[in-house]
């Protein structure tokens, strides 16, 4: 018995020690000490970092600690740029890098690994880290620095390869090279939109941005996002210092300490990126779900009108033509009845299509065959069923002596009456939407009707179709804000282009008084009328549209209460809306610009903002709640973040 209580004793002391030796990591928790914040540190570097007259087939990097290369083909960066990318490698402690067979003579190259290194067990990164080497007897050390943002929400580009060309003085432009032959350096833009290309030569540069979808290193297809520079840039390099912040422990700092370093310029180029409005156009798909129409749809707009030639009917005054806004998609409904019971439809189709090694638009012609899911013969059946029901049900009610509905089932004309739900806004105007294109609209038929239900009168207004839909109506009124209105649409007063009619639809709304919403005006300073602001919730939600006037000024009313945001693009064309760029012509995209504050709209208030955009720079302009996800958020938290969270959990 004293054997077995001894072995129990051991086993428990054992435990214990293990318990404790399991509370001193430094990794394990709140509970087990501060999380480890050192980050992993170079040990040896084979070459050596910067060295001279080398042409290594591969680098290897020893630290003190185990490390992880974070998603390496994107964040590591070899410049000059190879069609064939450097291999990185991780074991253990050591990172590996294989390089390319043939190295450029008398070139320096960079292997810039941004900050995706890191310590494999609380995620430190190392920093910035870029490593250099020169084929030649001098390494160049120059760099040019900035962002890239999207050009019209200016919001950060993340991932995408910033190269650059030397200036030309010969008959070869830069913008030739940029279409014709890689990049002379490259780098990548983070999750901020910046960029660092080392190891430049002194001397001027061209800086451009691409999606480089194929890996080609220069500019192909305008399908891939890009941007480029007017300016032509210089580098230079000062002296100069930064602060530094010492940390006594995890909640108190020591000290600052003054690091110098040497400040490389340009440190702040600005590419406005954007995506050619004219994308390679391609036949994507058909689709056919209901006898009566069918759809075509495109990978990009063209100005050209497809033509149809029937094989098995004839196209002649066959179809009404619905496109859509972007000009990407095309809907044909059938005016012949006949054409209905055809079960497939054949027809050699004729549309422009991009040549893809040209990038030139060409005439081709298809054979297409498109037959509905449901056929005409198979919607006639079940149409006869659903009557010999309702015939056995009449019959059954009228032995009970019920001859209450004695109306046959029919299709009707599906009228929708849109925006007119409860409150309409003074400016705006209820939508009434089809199931289909129209053969006749009877205006009588058709009532607008104003005040309650003991006193209606009669209202004027007007019906106008929508510009880019033939299934679309505006029906617009003098409103008087706070009144009721009824509206209502007769049985049969609209006819589809297949003889079908509506069935009678009321809606009743009303005007919103003029005390329930805001108002914002805006002086603008420094801004002509070519100009046009936005009212926004969001960069894809736009509120309201205004071009500002010859006194400079801009004014929004009946605002809904909330938060809002504005932005102005300079309208170059004056076609009204903002449009990208044309590298071809080498047009930049129209100048878009950021009221840097949240606009609060109360009911009943006025908002009077002065606002002169170009007084920020353009990657101040856009506020805080626009920007999406920072350089902090979206990220797991650091080592001194989690030490952080540890002593304020303690000390509460």
């Amino acid at each position: 018995m004293k054997s077995v209580y001894s072995i129990y004793n051991i086993l428990t002391a054992i435990l214990i020690i293990v318990l404790m030796g399991a509370c001193a990591n430094p990794g394990s928790g709140p509970d087990g000490g501060p999380f480890d914040e050192t980050p992993p540190r170079i040990l040896s570097l084979s070459p050596a970092i910067g060295k001279t007259g080398t042409s290594p087939r591969r680098i290897e990097i020893l630290f003190d600690e185990n490390v992880k290369v974070d998603n390496a083909v994107e964040n590591v960066v070899i410049s000059p740029p190879s069609p064939d990318p450097p291999e990185v490698s991780v074991s253990g402690r050591r990172i590996r890098v294989s390089l390319p067979d043939s190295l450029k003579p008398n070139t320096t190259y960079t292997i810039d690994f941004g900050t995706a290194i890191s310590d494999n067990n609380e995620g430190n990164p190392l920093g910035a880290f870029t490593y250099f080497f020169s084929t030649g007897e001098t390494v160049d050390t120059m760099e040019i620095a900035g962002y890239v943002i999207d050009a019209e929400t200016l919001s950060p580009v993340k991932g995408v390869l910033v190269g650059l060309y030397v200036e030309q003085s010969d008959s070869v432009s830069e913008d030739d090279a940029f279409s014709s032959k890689p990049f002379d350096r490259v780098g990548r833009t983070d999750q901020t939109g910046h960029f660092s290309i080392k190891g430049v030569r002194q001397g001027s540069y061209r800086l451009y941005a691409l999606k480089d979808v194929d890996g080609d290193f220069h500019f192909t297809t305008r399908a891939e996002l890009m941007g480029w520079s007017n300016e032509v840039f210089t580098t230079s390099a000062f002296a100069d210092v930064r602060q530094d912040t010492i940390w006594r422990d995890s909640l108190t700092w020591d000290s600052i300490r003054i690091i110098p370093f040497t400040h490389f310029m340009p440190d702040n180029a600005i590419i406005r990126s954007f995506t050619h409005a004219n994308k390679p156009r391609h036949l994507l798909k058909t689709q056919r779900d209901v006898p009566e129409w069918f759809r075509v749809y495109f990978t990009g707009p063209s100005a050209f009108v497809p033509q149809i030639q029937g094989i098995n009917f004839n196209e002649f005054d066959a179809f009404v033509e619905d496109r859509n806004a972007g000009g990407d998609t095309i809907t044909y409904w059938l005016k012949d009845t006949a054409m209905l019971r055809l079960d497939t439809l054949q027809f050699l189709y004729t549309y422009y299509e991009t040549d893809d090694s040209t990038g030139v638009d060409t005439l081709r012609t298809d054979t297409l065959s498109l037959w509905p899911r449901l056929t005409y013969a198979k919607r006639a059946k079940q149409q006869a069923e659903d009557l010999e029901k309702w015939e056995k049900q009449r019959e059954r009610r009228h032995r009970r002596g019920d001859y209450s509905d004695e109306v046959p089932p029919r299709e009707y004309l599906k009228v929708d009456i849109r925006g007119a739900g409860g409150n309409l806004p003074p400016n705006e105007n209820p939508t009434i939407q089809l199931q289909m294109p129209v053969a006749s609209i009877n205006r009588e038929g058709i009532h607008l009707l104003l005040g309650p239900d003991s006193a209606q009168t009669e209202a004027r207004y007007e019906l106008i179709p929508f510009k880019h839909s033939r299934l679309a109506y505006t029906l617009m009124g003098e409103w008087r804000p706070g009144q009721q209105y009824v509206l209502k649409i007769d049985s049969a007063a609209i006819i589809g282009i297949n003889g079908i009619e509506n069935k009678g639809v009321t809606q009743r709304f009303r005007i919103s008084a003029n005390e329930e919403f805001g108002s914002v005006f805006v002086n603008l300073i420094n801004i002509d009328t070519t100009a046009i602001v936005q009212l926004i919730q969001d960069d894809k939600r736009v509120i309201q549209t205004a071009r500002v006037g010859n006194d400079g000024g801009v004014a929004f009313f009946y605002l809904r209460p909330g938060k809002a945001y504005m932005r102005l693009f300079i309208d170059s064309n004056g076609n009204g809306v903002w449009d990208t760029g044309d590298y071809a012509s080498l047009t930049q995209p129209e100048e878009m610009f950021y009221y840097n504050k949240q606009i609060e709209i109360r009911a009943g208030w006025d908002n009077e903002i002065n606002w002169q955009p170009n007084e920020l720079p353009v990657m101040r302009q856009k506020p805080d709640e626009l920007r999406g996800t920072s350089s902090v958020q979206g990220r797991q938290k650091g080592a001194h973040e989690r030490n952080l969270e540890r002593d304020r959990q303690k000390r509460s």
